[in-house]
């Protein structure tokens, strides 16, 4: 279930092939020597496509651990023929970086798709089914059929979307498709979250995208839950004065996957 706000997150930020083609040559800033070296490859998609295998989606998660707003799963099919420069793992890079990045790597890739699962869905089915509902959404935005995905981490969250999976740790940092993905799931959350800082203020949403911190736990003390706070959480334990209990998931919950 996504709720409005999500909904139009969602339609906003998706692209497809050739739609940003013209934004290719948006400047990024220079590389700061501390990550100048730490640049993904495409090693394993190359093995994947001398095995025949076409079409290679890079997969990566966003928000699993926010106390708000929503889960996000980047999916990028990078092509064959180009290549594109700069791009690191998400973690490493400033948001001016991956803002930047953002609008190059959209118009570099062949597709791209950026799925949400919501405050709600978090609360409702564990993060868990959460995460696998924003990954088969973000393949399902694709508008292509991967032959196979590769994830970032040692847990397949994609299985059953894609025939194919294969797990990368740290995929993020060695693999050009996934570092994508990471970037375009990071950037396309956290321009959410801002927007949700205007629309809910006094949680510093938009520095904190949602993450624990000291700002964001004064507001809890100060205002109680947002509507987007993820209410089945250990921190809705410690509101002083709480005006809505914690959200306690059905112990018979319908299996999803």
């Amino acid at each position: 279930m996504l709720d409005s706000s999500l909904a139009t997150a969602l339609a906003e930020n998706r692209q497809r092939t050739g739609t940003l083609a013209s934004v290719t040559t948006a400047t990024v800033p220079k590389l700061r020597k501390a990550i100048r070296r730490k640049s993904p490859g495409l090693h394993f998609e190359r093995e994947l496509w001398e095995q025949g295998l076409d079409i290679v989606v890079g997969v990566d998660e966003v928000g699993r651990g926010s106390w708000a707003g929503p889960i996000s799963v980047g999916a990028a099919v990078v092509p064959k023929d180009r290549r594109i420069y700069k791009v690191r793992d998400s973690k490493m890079l400033r948001e001016d970086e991956r803002e930047a990045l953002f609008e190059r790597i959209a118009g570099w890739v062949e597709a791209w798709s950026v799925g949400h699962a919501s405050h709600w869905e978090c609360d409702r089915f564990g993060m868990s089914d959460a995460q696998k509902i924003a990954a088969r959404r973000a393949i399902a935005g694709l508008g292509v059929t991967p032959d196979v995905a590769i994830i970032d981490g040692n847990w397949d969250f994609v299985g059953g979307s894609v025939g194919q999976t294969e797990k990368i740790v740290k995929g993020d940092a060695v693999c050009l498709s996934v570092a994508s993905a990471s970037i375009l799931a990071k950037v396309t959350r956290d321009r959410f979250m801002r927007r949700m800082a205007i629309r809910f203020p006094g949680y510093n949403f938009e520095n904190n995208k949602g993450y624990n911190g000291p700002h964001h736990v004064a507001g809890l003390a100060s205002l109680g839950p947002s509507p987007i706070h993820r209410k089945s959480w250990a921190f809705m334990d410690t509101i002083p004065e709480i005006t809505e209990p914690r959200y306690r998931r059905p112990e018979a919950q319908q299996q999803l996957f």
